[in-house]
């Protein structure tokens, strides 16, 4: 098969996984509004005993799901208010929208964190409260424990993205500085009735983890925090008022974040919506009817990036050495989120070092194409979803005088594929179930 209408299989793959975790679609498949009665994932509401209705959303994905529900509920509900990553806007007719920083908090974020919070303090027993919640959530609900300033938080979250933390990890830090993430926003609610719509970004769709859990019951524990803390060995790296916190929340000096059982749950429904297996399934019915066989290895794909890419490629060469574990032309798929652990001055994000990686790893080889990409169309703190490659690349790049090496060794996989015009670039998808790679041998 001609390499280009490869390349052009694997961004189809990819798209057809994205647009099935729309979440216009979504929730208009999860919400049914007949009458007064609103059945959400089978649990039926009578909305006319209700004074108030309120939306209030977090996330990259907000604005697409605050859409279809704000239009749903028509007339019903009050007032809303979402906190979306800045360029993720859609035209809404009630529910405001405040821009805010990702992957670092804002002050923006501060401040629509803090309306938020006013919602659901003020609300009572009679009212009803939706909560959109998408990846990103975490970073745009920015509302820091007393004592803890912006500027400290942001600093927190600096030190364990550069540290190599995976997304439970920084948010099971994130949650014990926080005066509404790990089930404190549900304690803030109550006694409203509460209903989390959730789009999950997290492997295994751990509610806890999905923007660190604002209206889920909490597991961790500040004792986690030093066991995460200890493991980076980043104690000296954090702002002196991020650790006195997490010290004294281990001496008991500073009530831990709401457990299971706690009664602020009792009216707190929280159903997800859409998540990775959803993308890589559709994914599939793609490729299939490409004409590929497929294969769906897994979706809990995690930990360095450039070490899960020499796994995908070794798949790749067993593929074409001895047609296991599928035969060409083949579609090996996987989904989950890896991480970066930032040694070089470069910029790229974990899909395109992973795509670096595994081009080095499947140099040469005929008739093999990779991508992997973010589904929510930002890869790091760059403007692409990701990348894709072939055989091919590695010699192309070295003709243009590019060492594939040493850009991966300076985490420079952005201008490297800048260069070869191999990035993925969507913009906003306005959906966020992590990452999707596709792996072509024909």
């Amino acid at each position: 098969m001609n390499p280009d209408k490869t390349r052009k299989h694997a961004l189809e793959i990819f798209k057809a996984g994205v647009d099935a975790a729309d979440p216009i679609k979504l929730i208009n498949e999860a919400v049914d509004l007949k009458g007064h009665s609103i059945t959400i994932k089978g649990s039926t509401f009578d909305i006319s005993t209700y004074e108030n209705i309120y939306i209030i959303g977090i996330g990259k994905a907000a604005a697409a799901m605050a859409l279809p529900l704000e239009k749903i509920l028509g007339d019903f509900f009050t007032e809303g208010i979402i906190i979306v990553k800045y360029g993720h806007t859609l035209p809404l007719k009630k529910v405001r929208i405040i821009e805010a920083g990702h992957p670092v908090p804002d002050e923006a974020g501060y401040k629509g964190a803090q309306e938020c919070a006013g919602i659901l303090q003020r609300s009572g027993s009679k009212d009803l409260i939706f909560f959109l919640i998408s990846g990103g959530g975490s970073a745009l609900f920015p509302y820091p424990v007393n004592g803890l300033t912006l500027a400290d938080k942001q600093k927190t979250t600096n030190v364990l993205l550069d540290a190599g933390a995976d997304i439970q990890e920084i948010n099971t830090l994130r949650k014990h500085l926080s005066q509404i993430k790990g089930g404190r926003s549900a304690q803030l609610a109550y006694p409203a009735t509460l209903i989390s719509l959730i789009l999950s970004d997290v492997i295994g769709d751990e509610l806890e983890s999905i923007a660190s859990g604002p209206t889920v019951p909490d597991t961790s524990t500040f004792a986690d925090c030093l066991g995460i803390i200890n493991k980076y060995n980043i104690k000296d790296s954090l702002p002196p008022a991020a650790w006195e916190i997490f010290n004294k929340g281990i001496k008991g000096e500073i009530e831990e974040t709401p457990k299971s059982g706690d009664p602020v749950f009792e009216k707190t429904h929280n159903m997800i919506i859409g998540n990775n297996l959803l993308a890589l399934k559709a994914a599939r019915e793609k490729a299939e009817k490409l004409g590929y066989n497929t294969l769906l290895l897994s979706t809990s794909i995690q930990g360095e990036s450039r070490e899960a890419a020499k796994l995908h490629a070794a798949i790749a060469r067993e593929i074409l050495d001895s047609r296991n574990p599928i035969k060409p032309p083949a579609c090996v798929l996987s989904g989950g989120e890896t991480t970066v652990t930032i040694h070089g001055q470069g910029q790229g994000g974990r899909n395109q070092e992973f795509v670096l990686a595994a081009a080095i790893e499947i140099a040469g080889m005929k008739n093999t194409t990779l991508l992997s990409c973010g589904t929510d169309g930002t890869d790091g703190p760059t403007d692409a979803a990701g990348a894709i490659t072939d055989g091919t690349t590695v010699n192309r790049a070295v003709n243009m005088k590019m060492d594939p090496a040493h850009y991966l060794k300076a985490n420079d996989s952005y201008h490297f594929f800048n260069r070869l015009n191999d990035l993925v670039i969507t913009g906003p998808t306005f959906t966020n179930v992590m990452d999707l790679r596709i792996i072509l041998v024909v």
